[in-house]
């Protein structure tokens, strides 16, 4: 699958096939454990026959995930919508089924569709997940991408393409620049290296722009300097060559639960709420973490006191290491692990501090000589931090939540990180599940503070499940 318009309806025909693959196993298996395999099954004048039944079900299922767009080349590789899409076309069948059988009085055998939906479902979203894969692997080859032109400001360009750059697997890549009312400005953009076509702020320009760069669409970024009319004409211009338009508004690190769009005399405002973590959801988030928190102590209680005799075997020194750390609002508390360095470590921290490997105020060291045998072990797999459900269990920490900060770290926050504190530390987080000790100090920054400007308890579930991934794989992890 190589860049441009091709990978499309090759994608699209591979969707529809195994769309069909899936619904056919789903519903052959459903009808062969329900009825056995008499083809010309019927059961009584008041039942279907559930032979023909199966064919109009399959089709209707396969033109159902069509009319939902769920093979749209824009929703595939990346985010939840295609997802979303499969699952609703799925269940809105299924309930137009019931509806369908209660006022006909058509008595649909429940073990039938009791089976069918579940099965062709979680196979449906099995396949895409595979595909997705598949669609993924190509991408960071620099296969079966959407050609852009950033239309925008320079810095906005800059920003957009670097931003797009490390996300590949959307599938979108940028090819060029045009900055309109920018003259004088270089010829290639100077941080992502991307030629600038123009400067010009008609439409004509903008399209000899994308001919020449062989774009499949176009990005209109921030800064843009061109008139509202304008926009619109090429928007009209460039539905006409089936090019796609896309806004890509100065916002970055914000969900989608917290955009809406409102029309407003034919402009698409978008509105962006305040992220609050208060009332019913704070209550919702407390008492998932006790419930969770409390469980998982109970189920690895035994592995626990296998991991403190190893701990105290292994080296002289208690088997808790309790830390200073800052939690929610600023306040101090005294954070739980198992001891997995020697007792003297934190007096040695000075003289290996011309060995650090971290950025800003991270302190790592991939080979730290004051790591136990034991511990490297029990780090390996963030078996060291199982205290910390009882941190959960006392108020001072969430199960998902930014990492939490030492104190010398915090004293150094400039004021947009202090944002962080706004909720309480986590077990795990998205600092956790996107690379652990190999991020970055401003990757590790960025990825708590968009938690705390898009927590949702969906989304907490989420980390919950890509953390045990990262933990089995040990990625990041010293």
């Amino acid at each position: 699958m190589g860049t441009g318009i091709d990978w499309r309806p090759r994608t699209s025909r591979l969707l529809r096939f195994v769309d069909a693959f899936v619904i056919i196993w789903a519903i052959s298996g459903a009808y062969v454990v329900r009825f056995g395999l008499e083809p010309d099954f019927l059961v009584t004048s008041q039942e279907p026959n559930y032979f023909w039944l199966s064919v109009a079900l399959g089709v209707s299922w396969w033109f159902m995930l069509g009319a939902w767009n769920s093979r749209q080349s824009r929703i595939l590789g990346a985010g939840p919508d295609e997802y979303k899409r499969v699952a609703a076309a799925s269940l809105w069948l299924f309930g137009l089924v019931a509806i369908f059988s209660y006022v006909f009085r058509i008595e649909t055998a429940r073990g039938y569709v009791g089976i069918a939906l579940p099965v062709g479902l979680l196979g449906l979203l099995l396949a895409r997940w595979l595909l997705r894969q598949h669609l993924s692997v190509a991408r960071q080859r620099g296969n079966s991408m959407s050609r852009l032109l950033l239309l925008g400001g320079p810095s906005a360009v800059a920003h957009l393409a670097s931003s797009l750059h490390s996300a590949k697997h959307a599938g979108y890549l940028p090819v060029a620049a045009y900055t309109p009312g920018a003259a004088g400005s270089p010829e290639v953009e100077p941080e992502s290296g991307l030629p600038i076509l123009g400067h010009g702020t008609d439409t004509t320009s903008v399209l000899a722009a994308i001919e020449a760069c062989g774009a499949d669409a176009v990005a209109v970024s921030a800064g843009v300097q061109l008139h509202p009319q304008t926009i619109r004409h090429l928007g009209w211009e460039l539905a006409a060559r089936n090019v796609g338009l896309i806004m890509a508004p100065a916002l970055t690190d914000i969900a989608g639960p917290r955009i809406h769009t409102q029309q407003v005399a034919g402009l698409p405002l978008i509105h962006v709420t305040t992220p609050t973590l208060e009332g019913g959801q704070r209550v919702a988030k407390r008492l998932f973490d006790v419930v969770v928190a409390a469980l998982l102590i109970l189920a690895s209680s035994p592995f626990m006191l296998v991991v403190a005799a190893l701990v105290k075997i292994d080296s002289k020194g208690p088997v808790l290491f309790k830390q200073d750390r800052v939690g929610i609002e600023g306040k101090h508390f005294q954070m739980l692990k198992f001891r997995s360095m020697v007792v003297n470590a934190e007096a040695r921290l000075v003289e290996l501090q011309e060995r650090n490997e971290g950025e800003g105020l991270l302190f790592k060291i991939k080979d730290d000589p004051r790591i136990t045998r034991t511990g490297r072990v029990i780090r390996k797999y963030s078996l060291d931090e199982l205290p910390q459900l009882f941190n959960i269990l006392s108020g001072s920490m969430s199960l998902v939540g930014p990492r939490p900060p030492l104190p010398n770290e915090v004293e150094a926050y400039e004021h947009d990180v202090r944002r962080r504190l706004l909720v309480k530390p986590g077990l795990t987080g998205l600092w956790q599940v996107s690379g652990r000790s190999n991020l970055s100090w401003q990757d590790s920054v960025r990825l708590d503070l968009y938690y705390v400007e898009n927590w949702s308890l969906a989304g907490d579930l989420v980390i919950i499940l890509r953390t045990a991934r990262a933990v089995f794989r040990s990625t990041g992890a010293y």
